[in-house]
């Protein structure tokens, strides 16, 4: 499994699941910074977990604006 995930790899991943199955990203929220997702996809409790595996840099304004963060 590659430490970073791609789309294509979280295709696959997700491939299988029911396409209604409600997705959450699991990060730490204090600040709005990029993150890289984690290489697996848990299920559990009926939804799927992306798990957070590190900070790449700031989040760009566009984005958080876009999101609502600011």
């Amino acid at each position: 499994m590659p430490h970073y995930l791609t789309v294509g790899h979280l295709l696959r991943q997700l491939q299988d699941l029911d396409p209604n199955l409600p997705i959450r990203l699991a990060i730490n929220p204090d600040w709005p910074f990029t993150h890289h997702l984690g290489a697996e996809v848990v299920v559990q409790d009926g939804k799927a977990f992306l798990a957070d595996d590190g900070q790449e840099d700031y989040l760009p304004a566009a984005v958080s604006n876009a999101l609502a963060w600011t």
